[in-house]
């Protein structure tokens, strides 16, 4: 596959270069150079380019984003954005997009010109420090995991997702990419939870909860019976036991742990908060007769409490246990969530969580054999 680079207005372009899969990855320490999907999403490529220029316009760090799409097509919506920074955008022609609806193991073997793809394969060439999608979930996790390849030790990459509680977010893995998980995969999301915690959020130790219909340790099925164990039994692991769904919202535990399936129906409850707590206070206040002035005072402090159910808020999330810097985000992403999206990815490779995740990956491999 190549991957052709080409600046904006620049005559000549950046050397071509193959992509070959390797075993290696290449961290860089000042993370500038962040690779963007430009065909994922809803709204794509208007609303990812608009976001992209308004990402590079919120920072005067060094910062430069790689919109990867249909050149052509991209270079015509970048003439159409006078405030675009040419200096700091670069083009990657990738003439094939995987649509939302499509199959993700199909799509990824057949389409492999696409802009995940080729992405992807900018990253993994160093040709930049992170990639950023917001488009079709199963093809980038199934393409990150063939182009990037796994960590050692990592069973099953993981998407983190965020919970909003009254003491601020909890990560939560898994949010839906491993539906199915021995009690193994659960203590694995524990230590991928832990490094992106203390690496990115700078908690240290963070507490590891897992969620359960009980506190006791012998509640819930075999599945989350087991992975108690192993979870009270691992030295690298800051675990304080079972929590259950009544004590997410006070804060249980700095990371919260459960199935994909699990974790995927808590996220979309959280999701519809958004939305429902706003339809029940506007039947509330019209059945009360709130005046027009307290009404406007009520929706203002509504808006602040659904912000932090807002699936967009935090700007995506972090897939885990890849030789990566990955941000998946929602399909829906407007310009603000793609500039934050690309602000966030900069953290994560800044950060090396992924080196980090390797590392204790292989700390945990040499404790259990010795």
């Amino acid at each position: 596959m190549l991957i052709r680079e080409t600046p904006l207005r620049c005559g000549g372009s950046l050397p071509s270069d193959t992509h070959v899969l390797a075993d290696t990855r290449t961290v860089r320490m000042a993370a500038s150079r962040i690779a963007v999907d430009a065909m994922g999403g809803d709204e794509a490529p208007e609303t990812v380019v608009d976001g992209a220029v308004q990402a590079l316009h919120q920072t005067q760090a060094e910062l430069s984003v790689l919109l990867v799409g249909p050149e052509e097509q991209l270079r015509s919506l970048l003439a159409s954005r006078p405030d675009a920074p040419e200096q700091r955008l670069r083009v990657i022609d990738a003439p094939e997009a995987i649509g939302m609806g499509e199959a993700p193991s199909t799509a990824v073997k057949q389409k492999t010109d696409s802009s995940i793809h080729r992405g992807l394969a900018a990253h993994h060439d160093d040709h930049a420090d992170a990639f950023v999608s917001a488009g079709n979930t199963g093809a980038i996790m199934a393409a990150s995991m063939f182009i990037l390849q796994r960590i050692p030790g990592v069973e099953r990459p993981s998407i983190a997702g965020f919970f909003p509680t009254l003491e601020g977010s909890s990560v939560v893995l898994d949010i839906g990419s491993n539906v199915d998980c021995r009690p193994a995969h659960l203590l694995q999301f524990a230590r991928m939870g832990t490094v992106y915690a203390r690496q990115v959020l700078k908690t240290d130790p963070p507490s590891v909860g897992l969620l359960n219909i009980g506190e006791e340790p012998g509640k819930g099925n075999e599945q989350v019976k087991a992975a108690h164990d192993l979870l009270h039994d691992a030295d690298d692991v800051h675990f304080v036991g079972n929590v259950e769904g009544g004590d997410l919202l006070f804060y249980a535990a700095d990371i919260i742990i459960c199935d994909g399936f699990v974790g995927n129906a808590l996220l979309k409850f959280g999701e519809s908060m958004s939305t429902v707590l706003s339809d029940m206070c506007r039947q509330e206040m019209e059945q009360q007769g709130l005046a027009p002035e307290q009404k406007q005072l009520v929706s203002g402090v509504l808006d602040e409490v659904r912000e932090g159910f807002d699936p967009e808020a935090l700007g995506g999330a972090p897939l885990l246990g890849v030789n990566g810097n990955v941000l998946v985000g929602h399909g829906s992403s407007s310009p603000d969530v793609i500039a934050q999206m690309i602000h966030s990815a900069r953290t994560i490779a800044t950060e090396n969580v992924a080196h980090a995740l390797e590392d204790a990956f292989q700390s945990s491999s040499q404790s259990s054999s010795a």
